[in-house]
């Protein structure tokens, strides 16, 4: 069979069982555009900003477990691309981002629309491809998707010029597999590792697991429960690894760090061994290194060998898959209790409550939030930007079933939330989704709204607007003596007749008794809804580590004064 390289491509993408695929056209991705209109298997949902097509991407591969799959042309095109690739290499997401290029006789001498965008991208992707043949086609998508999905998953860019992708007409042959021979990603870990994981754990009289984004990643949610429960170990769930054990497990204890649980954070200090699995102690857990953690023992389990001892030194490194590594482990770990430790998380639980709401008249985010999850009984994808919002859903709202919160952790994007939103309805259409929105971050990529119209993508936005960006707004107030300086918004449109601009359904909640009907009213309303929830403008996030400090310098509730950096 004899095909062009734009032909290739989408043979190649049916082979590796991709059903969706995000884009937006351009001059040099054209060829491939008009070899899909022949290939009505492959769907394609058109952005209105290649920034979009990614996030979308993203959102889908993290709700459905597939490779998510996005186009874009050479230049501008390929360029917006780089902040959704970067998300998705810190958070772990695999992506094949496919892009156009300038014909091959003008590469290098700065034609029209010509960047190198396999340079640009070099540091943000797992790997990266510029495809210089059409009989490489085949073969470049094979491998794209291979180092996407295995070991540690990640972006791979997919560069693929011009006059490739025209009527250089080759033979198809689809590879039986990928032609890798440095890659081979880790399965088991070394027996002697799993061995001395295990002593740890049998030893230990307060233990803590750190379930990062890995137990998602690898599957292990069983191995997980069965590890909690025969030992008896309290989980603490990182941003990333929040629904990786569900909310209501009695021994899922919620979220450390900058803006988790305060007991959390005080029972890691107490702690006599952290059993990190996935995870990558990065700094918004772990605060002040030489501060962190400082009776324990560290058990680090990870499928990246360069991981493990970066941040935080490990007593037992341990390097594989963690759904491998927790069935290599699970038969040498026993039966445990741990009364005593219990009763004293028990005791910093109630000394230290954390997530209180005060009962005001006044519209909080945090209240919605936790109305939302109530309204949903936490059976729903929660997509949010990055922000308050964002640590106020991995607070307050509930998480059941995994892969349920959906969340720029690692870059910090805002405006993630309305194309991820998309994407992880279309990649789990039976479920719910509700994207959870700063009007900060809401208005960054609001203009995918179109695409929710355009395909009846059914996705539910809940604005928080607090006519400011809140997170920076309350650095500001705390550390930078109230100096509001270019955080404040006065010119937010009106959410409700943008929404009508769309032609979608807009609702709008000043008043803490509208809550409940309002997000039911929208959950009742087939096709995309927008909420814009009018809340108090000031409010902050507590508790609060700041930046670079310890648990010492926990602030658990709103302090009286605020003070200069």
């Amino acid at each position: 069979m004899e095909l062009s390289g734009a032909e290739i491509v989408c043979e190649s993408l049916l082979k590796e069982g991709v059903d969706i695929i995000f884009g937006l056209p351009g001059g040099a991705v054209l060829p491939l555009y008009g070899a899909l209109s022949k290939y009505p298997q492959l769907r394609h949902v058109l952005v209105r900003h290649e920034q979009a097509a990614v996030m979308a991407a993203d959102g889908y591969a993290r709700s459905s477990g597939k490779v998510g799959v996005c186009v874009a042309t050479s230049g501008p095109g390929a360029t917006n691309l780089v902040t959704g690739i970067a998300s998705a290499m810190m958070d772990s997401v695999p992506i094949v981002a496919i892009t156009g290029q300038v014909p091959r006789a003008a590469i290098g001498k700065d034609s029209f629309q010509e960047i190198d965008i396999s340079g640009i991208t070099l540091p943000i992707t797992k790997h990266n491809f510029l495809v210089m043949e059409v009989e490489d086609v085949a073969h470049a998508i094979k491998e794209a998707f291979h180092i996407a999905r295995t070991g540690r998953p990640g972006p791979v860019l997919v560069d693929l010029p011009k006059d490739v992708l025209l009527d250089l007409k080759t033979e198809f042959i689809w590879p039986d597999l990928p032609n890798l021979p440095g890659y081979n990603p880790p399965g088991d870990a070394p027996i002697e590792q799993v061995a001395q994981a295990a002593k740890l754990i049998n030893q230990s009289e307060r233990p803590i697991i750190l379930a990062g984004h890995g137990v998602l990643i690898s599957h292990a949610y069983d191995q997980l429960i069965e590890l909690v429960e025969k030992a008896q170990v309290p989980v603490i769930t990182t941003l990333l690894g929040i629904s990786s054990l569900p909310t209501d497990h009695e021994l899922n204890m919620g979220m450390p760090g900058m803006h988790g649980m305060a007991y959390n954070n005080l029972a890691i200090n107490e702690a006599d061994l952290l059993i990190a699995l996935g995870m990558r102690f990065d700094d918004r857990i772990t605060g002040r290194l030489r501060d962190f953690a400082p009776n324990a023992k560290v058990v680090h389990v990870d499928v990246d060998a360069s991981e493990v001892n970066k941040n935080v030194k490990a007593t037992a490194p341990v390097v594989g898959d963690l759904k491998h590594v927790l069935n290599q482990l699970l038969p040498l770990v026993e039966p445990n209790v741990h009364i005593d430790w219990h009763r004293r998380l028990d005791e910093l639980k109630s000394q230290h409550p954390s997530l209180n709401i005060r009962e005001t008249e006044e519209l909080l985010p945090q209240y919605v939030l936790n109305r939302l999850s109530e309204v949903t009984h936490g059976d729903c994808i929660v997509v949010t930007g990055v922000g308050q919002h964002q640590m106020w859903a991995a607070q307050h709202c509930k998480f059941n079933s995994p892969n349920t919160l959906i969340t720029s952790g690692g870059l910090g994007t805002m405006g993630f939330e309305v194309p991820a939103a998309l994407g992880a309805k279309m990649g789990c259409p039976d479920k719910t989704v509700w994207a959870v929105a700063g009007d900060g971050g809401f208005q960054m990529t609001m203009c995918d709204l179109a695409t929710a119209v355009e395909n009846n993508i059914d996705v539910k936005f809940a604005i928080l607007n607090n006519g400011n960006l809140g997170m920076v707004h309350q650095w500001q107030d705390l550390f930078y003596d109230k100096d509001y300086f270019a955080t404040e918004y006065s010119g937010n449109p009106d959410f409700v007749k943008l929404a009508a601009a769309y032609g979608i359904p807009g609702l709008r909640v000043t008043k803490p008794s509208e809550v409940a009907d309002v997000i039911q009213q929208a959950m009742e309303t087939s096709g995309p809804v927008v909420i814009d929830f009018v809340v108090k403008g000031n409010e902050n996030v507590y508790p609060f580590i700041p930046a670079g400090e310890s648990v010492n310098e926990m602030l658990e509730e709103q302090p009286t004064t605020g003070g200069v950096a």
